[in-house]
């Protein structure tokens, strides 16, 4: 019965709580457990959200897409903090915790790559990292066969009789995406009369959100990782440092920024 559920019931804490395992004996290994083991659930809330969202757009509902999609910008909001958190762990304090990684690294999170891939950022190669758990893998390949946020978003554009390209429409939705000087011209007509367009515009605006919230994600974690360790490779072989300065560059949504220059 309703009545009998508590507190610790109904978040099941007892799980939670019981879920952090430190094996090095080392004082910040908690830290470390704890501030990954928060970003995994708030990453779960922007995938819960973004999911909705898709469809939301997709159906033409934008005002209900827009809480979400404000919401995972709250979210973004909140793994970003956790770097600051992180930062505390030393150089010194690391090394005690490292050896007792293995290969483990942020790199195979799962949830992440499935942020990455609803977003548009695709690299159906990224896949292969997961193949050890099949379940995981089978859903990050049915995700890449799924048009991504903003490829929804130009179906949309196209429905509204905005001039988007069947090139564009009809993509390989596993590949990246590509700038597209139609796709620019049709936001450029959204942003200079906004009045005309404005729940466009208002998306437009709520994806540039996305946008800025996960490259501030991305070099604060480049920074921390920096603070840490420096230009050493990551746990598993990664690359680190020199792989963040890359993703850095990388842009879910290069019309909505190129627009800005051409406006």
């Amino acid at each position: 019965m309703a009545r009998d559920v508590t507190y610790s019931s109904y978040l099941d804490l007892d799980r939670i709580l019981a879920a952090q395992h430190p094996v090095s004996g080392a004082h910040d290994e908690m830290l470390f457990i704890i501030v990954h083991q928060a970003s995994e659930l708030w990453l779960k809330l922007c995938l819960h959200e973004l999911e909705a969202a898709r469809d939301c757009i997709g159906e033409d509902r934008l005002r209900p897409a827009f809480k979400m999609l404000a919401r995972v910008a709250r979210a973004q909001g909140q793994l970003i903090q956790s770097w600051d958190v992180l930062s505390t762990m030393t150089p010194h304090d690391y090394s005690t915790v490292r050896p007792h990684l293995g290969n483990s690294s942020g790199f195979q999170s799962a949830q992440y790559r499935m942020m990455e891939f609803l977003l548009g950022g695709r690299n159906p190669d990224m896949v292969t990292m997961h193949e050890a758990t099949p379940d995981v893998a089978a859903a990050l390949r049915a995700e890449l066969d799924r048009p991504s946020i903003y490829a929804e978003t130009m179906r949309l554009l196209a429905r509204r009789g905005l001039a988007i390209p069947d090139a564009v429409l009809g993509r390989d939705h596993r590949l990246p995406w590509e700038h597209s000087a139609e796709v620019e011209a049709a936001w450029a007509e959204i942003y200079r009369d906004p009045a005309q367009h404005w729940d466009l515009y208002e998306l437009a605006e709520k994806l540039v959100d996305l946008e800025y919230h996960f490259q501030r994600w991305r070099f604060g974690h480049l920074k921390t990782v920096e603070r840490i360790i420096g230009f050493k490779k990551g746990t598993g072989g990664t690359p680190g440092v020199p792989y963040l300065e890359g993703v850095l560059k990388q842009a879910f949504f290069p019309e909505l920024l190129s627009v800005r220059t051409a406006i």
